[in-house]
């Protein structure tokens, strides 16, 4: 049986934004050369590791898979693995052991300009080209992306997400920041001030934007509808509880439990804030609405 031969994108690819799109276009450019895209990616706790925990990572495995075959990137070419089952691979085995074996079986190698790899970080490109001639690919390299001047970095845009600079972050994502996963059961407050809401988690982590009510637009089955996102802890409420997303959305009736919802962010709106009543609470989540559409 012939094995596919492969276009490999390398990279952490936290975020998926435009500096990572460059990267993944070179690889999904090489289908008109007969090469399968793929990509070989690393878990989120890769960020962990390389930040020393500092921000968080931009989306969670599911989340970024998602955005990969969006992109163009079959399910079955899209490869995660644990950053810590391959860094104590020297350069040389990295690059036989992964980039030659029976899954990946790459021709083309495509990555950032500044990748590193092998044990301790102690590769850099050249190192890339030399065992590729060895192995039998050839090393594609993306230049840095600058928007309005500023270098296009997962860093760069966890910044603007805990300031709340939504749009900001849009321009270097090249599309709208987004929280999706399954619908969770929550405390189900929201009915009973005519405001139900879905309630979508962030994993243990990941980066939770600036607390706060965002203008959003929530995907159901295809169909786009406004809505209006709170991000936090619901201080009103009282009680200790992990950060999560509540989204309430206009014009729609439905039972979205355990169904896979995507939230898309728009506008930061308010800081999130404590209120002296539920009632008062109430009539604030009616002036959000009214801001938002």
């Amino acid at each position: 049986m012939s094995i596919k031969k492969c276009a490999v994108a390398l990279g952490i690819f936290d975020g998926v934004h435009l500096g990572h799109r460059a990267v993944l276009d070179l690889a999904l450019e090489q289908e008109k050369n007969g090469l399968t895209p793929a990509v070989f990616t690393f878990s989120p706790s890769a960020v962990l590791r390389k930040t020393s925990g500092q921000d968080g990572y931009i989306y969670n495995w599911s989340q970024k898979f998602h955005i990969l075959q969006r992109l163009g990137f079959s399910g079955e070419n899209i490869h995660f693995v644990d950053l810590e089952d391959v860094c104590g691979l020297t350069g040389e085995e990295f690059c036989e052991k992964i980039l030659k074996n029976r899954f990946l079986n790459a021709e083309a190698v495509c990555c950032g300009n500044d990748f590193r790899f092998g044990r301790d970080a102690s590769c850099g490109i050249e190192d890339l080209r030399r065992f590729g001639k060895n192995c039998g690919f050839e090393v594609h390299t993306a230049d840095d992306v600058k928007i309005d001047g500023i270098t296009v970095s997962s860093s760069e845009i966890r910044q603007l997400l805990l300031g709340g600079g939504i749009e900001k972050a849009e321009r270097l994502l090249g599309m709208p920041y987004r929280i999706s996963g399954k619908v969770v059961h929550g405390n189900e407050i929201g009915r009973t001030i005519d405001f139900p809401t879905i309630n979508q988690e962030y994993t243990d982590g990941q980066l939770v934007p600036e607390f706060g009510v965002y203008q959003t637009v929530t995907v159901v089955d295809g169909v786009k509808y406004s809505s209006v996102t709170n991000v936090g802890v619901k201080p009103t409420i009282g009680g200790e509880r992990k950060p999560l997303a509540e989204t309430h959305i206009l014009d729609f009736a439905g039972d979205l439990y355990d169904q896979y919802i995507e939230v898309e962010f728009c506008k930061f709106i308010r800081p999130e804030m404590k209120f002296s009543s539920v009632e008062e609470l109430k009539i604030q989540i009616a002036r959000d609405i009214s801001e938002s559409v």
